[in-house]
């Protein structure tokens, strides 16, 4: 077995009941991904658009690739055709971009929205009174090629575990706020994306769904 296989494995055996790995593979070369991919990984996410196609094309077809950086709108229509879940949609104009794009390509685009509840401003993201305005604002009823399938977040990056707990638990109760105002009817909005290499564990027992690892199990990232 490789290191790959064996990391693999040992964040898979930390998985809680319902929840999945996004396997965070940018930066690392296609011969890793198919490492995991051998050892049964099929939920791989990336954050370059550019770096994301050539993988797609090179790796096996059922990959369910996942976006998980922050995207430009012109970005969007080379992913379109073939993405599973966009994890951070933060503004939107980004959103209206996917519906039209899922219309071109006649699909469905599944999305996140982007939840700031971090201490660093860099952090891309709605606040709760600007995700809570855009869903009363209802634009997003209109759009026949979005499914908004819940919330994804960043704790702060921080050694201070009771502040990463405290910024989960808050994400926590923000989706169920929202799951209860606006998709109580919609089983398809139960995702919370949040928890990274260093946190996961924390956001295991704060409610994620999606945990989105990378160095735990490749290693540190090479760049180009």
């Amino acid at each position: 077995m490789g290191n790959i296989t064996l990391n693999l494995k040992s964040v898979t055996d930390d998985l809680k009941e319902g929840v999945r790995l996004v396997a965070i593979s940018k930066f690392h070369p296609a011969e890793s991904i198919l490492e995991a991919y051998q050892a049964g990984q099929r939920v791989f996410g990336e954050s370059h658009v550019q770096e994301l196609l050539v993988k797609q094309q090179e790796l096996p077809s059922d990959i369910e690739w996942h976006f998980i950086g922050h995207l430009q709108t012109n970005k969007v229509k080379y992913i379109a055709p073939f993405i599973s879940l966009i994890h951070a949609v933060d503004t939107p104009k980004l959103l209206r971009e996917i519906d039209k794009q899922g219309q071109k390509n006649e699909r469905v685009l599944h999305c996140l929205l982007e939840l700031h509840i971090a201490a660093e401003e860099t952090k891309y993201g709605f606040s709760h009174d600007e995700l809570m305005a855009f869903l009363e604002d209802g634009e997003w009823r209109t759009m026949a090629h979005v499914s908004i399938d819940g919330l994804m977040c960043m704790a702060t990056y921080t050694d201070d575990e009771e502040q990463i707990r405290g910024e989960f638990h808050l994400a926590k109760q923000i989706f169920d706020e929202v799951k209860e105002r606006f998709f109580a009817e919609q089983p398809s909005f139960c995702e919370l994306s949040m928890g990274m290499s260093h946190d996961y564990p924390i956001a295991m027992d704060e409610g994620s769904t999606l945990i989105r690892v990378g160095s735990k199990i490749f290693g540190e990232r090479v760049y180009a």
